[in-house]
């Protein structure tokens, strides 16, 4: 036996080794595979507060660096630097979309959404809107892709600006952008056709 202690995962160190890799924009977590360290008492909780030991993580600016090292591997979350990768427990969706815009594009109408952490993703083929509905309450729960496999919950301010928007098309409610359409609701539950 070396006599060294195996080194925990901390949020400390992980911050330490993104912030040492100096890339501009979203570092390539895609192409980064190291061992998996363990779990780390991290969580995204559905309104997008990231939590570490229990307690808030109250600046942004560390918020925001570990949402850009966050991947999904097998439907289980990972904060990845190049040399460790800690598991997290997200409770819904990584991010929270909590404002769009809607704009003529050369396709139609296309929705730019905006995360709770400063990402933008333009809803299309690449970038998919989704809407599961609770099967007790039949309550809708939005989404939208942002990166990577990585989706955000559409808060609910947002998600009712957008029903504004919708339209009916071959038999759904629901969503354009970008050329794609999204069903969100088949129409003759809304009474429509």
């Amino acid at each position: 036996m070396s006599g060294q202690k195996p080194v925990t995962p901390s949020a400390e160190g992980l911050a330490a080794s993104v912030r040492a890799t100096k890339t501009k924009g979203l570092p390539p977590v895609h192409l980064w595979n190291p061992p998996f360290c363990g779990d780390l008492d991290i969580r995204i909780a559905r309104d997008g507060t990231w939590f570490y030991l229990g307690t808030p993580i109250g600046r942004f600016e560390l918020v925001r660096l570990f949402s850009s090292i966050l991947k999904i591997e097998g439907g289980k979350y990972f904060l990845v630097t190049p040399v460790e990768k800690v598991g997290i427990t997200v409770d819904d969706a990584p991010f929270l979309a909590v404002d769009f815009t809607a704009t003529d594009g050369e396709e139609g109408q296309r929705l730019t959404f905006e995360t709770h952490v400063g990402d933008y993703a333009v809803a299309g083929a690449d970038n998919p809107i989704r809407v599961t509905r609770d099967p007790k309450t039949g309550e809708p729960s939005p989404y939208v892709h942002v990166r990577a496999g990585l989706e955000a919950l559409i808060d609910r301010k947002s998600f009712y600006r957008l029903v504004e928007l919708g339209a009916h098309h071959d038999g759904w409610f629901g969503l354009w952008s970008d050329g794609t359409f999204f069903p969100i609701i088949p129409s003759d539950e809304l009474g429509a056709t």
